[in-house]
């Protein structure tokens, strides 16, 4: 939504497609997509993008010049409960998408991976140039897959690709079940929080607005081949085909307990905390190298998470409330 709303803002025509599954609140996605329909240039799709027909169909209607996939389904966790839903949407999914750009012709593809593919690396912080074939959860894995289907049709058909792995964005309209969600929720109710591998866990708390920033400009900054790469000596990030792999994070990793103090500082209130063991697919640090970033865009995310944190507070509280969100009528 916040992509789609900058790029509508600077004169772009977007079309939005989402199937709008119950994964999470679908008033909450209804909401947001009140934000776009209010917006000169902007038309909505709903469709699944495994649906191979009805994708191929739309890429042939509507002639794209770039694409910007960030449809996906996301959630570390989740996909130890529901691992065909991830090959479905991550797998079946990205291959359409792959598809429909490849035959029409789109000038430049933009897709979202995930810090997750860095997995079980436990060198700090984390760089495009490192190897990432250690996946510790289907979600990981299904992104790391993007990746390389991506390399295979940029090689291929010469079609520009970029991946950005996000690094835990949160901030206005953001996902319920992220943490910032999930324990802003808790505290105003007095519940306790549950706080995984007894808080000794760090994040690279990425604000929204850097996300879209970062997004767009590399919208704008189509990837091209790189002559000078050494495929004797292969360098993940580095390509004879027109690809890229950047990381969008804060470069600042944050301690849990840290993130659950301000989160109280800004919401008045002291949370009661559960503390628990590690899950399995989580990993106990993230902490994003956005060199290549900064080089390529001239920019790297850097709002501070107290800022941050107080813009997402004050957007939670002016949409729920202390207590349960509008309702919205469907679609």
């Amino acid at each position: 939504m916040h992509v789609a709303r900058r790029l509508l803002t600077r004169g772009d025509e977007v079309v939005g497609v989402d199937n709008l599954n119950d994964y999470y609140d679908v008033n909450l996605k209804l909401a947001r997509l009140e934000q776009l329909r209010a917006k000169n240039g902007f038309r909505f799709k709903k469709l699944d993008i495994a649906e191979r027909e009805g994708l191929a169909e739309l890429f042939a209607r509507e002639q794209f010049h770039r694409v910007v996939h960030l449809a996906a389904q996301a959630g570390v966790r989740y996909s130890l409960k529901s691992p065909h839903s991830y090959i479905h949407s991550n797998i079946v999914g990205f291959a359409n998408v792959l598809e429909g750009c490849r035959h029409h012709r789109v000038e430049h593809l933009v897709y979202a991976s995930s810090s997750s593919v860095y997995g079980a690396n436990a060198r700090l912080p984390f760089s495009v140039h490192d190897n990432v074939d250690h996946p510790v959860s289907l979600y990981a894995a299904t992104k790391k897959a993007n990746e390389l289907m991506a390399h295979a049709y940029s090689h291929l058909y010469r079609l520009p690709t970029t991946g950005l792995r996000l690094f835990t964005v949160y901030g206005p309209w953001g996902r319920p079940d992220m943490a910032a969600a999930l324990f802003t929720k808790a505290i105003l109710a007095g519940e306790p929080i549950n706080v995984f591998n007894k808080g000794k866990m760090k994040r690279d708390f990425t604000y929204i607005d850097d996300i879209v920033e970062a997004v767009v400009r590399t919208v704008d900054h189509i990837a091209t081949p790189d002559s000078g790469a050494d495929m004797a000596r292969p360098d993940p990030a580095v390509s004879r085909a027109p690809y890229r792999i950047y990381n969008i994070g804060n470069h600042t990793p944050v301690e849990l307990m840290a993130f659950i103090e301000t989160l109280e500082n800004a919401i008045g209130k002291k949370a009661v905390k559960n503390m628990l063991p590690m899950q399995p697919g989580d990993v106990p640090a993230t902490y994003a190298d956005v060199e290549d970033l900064r080089d390529a865009i001239d920019f790297a995310p850097d709002t501070p998470l107290q800022a941050g944190i107080r813009q997402y507070v004050a957007w939670y509280l002016s949409y729920y409330g202390a207590s349960e969100p509008r309702l919205h009528k469907p679609a």
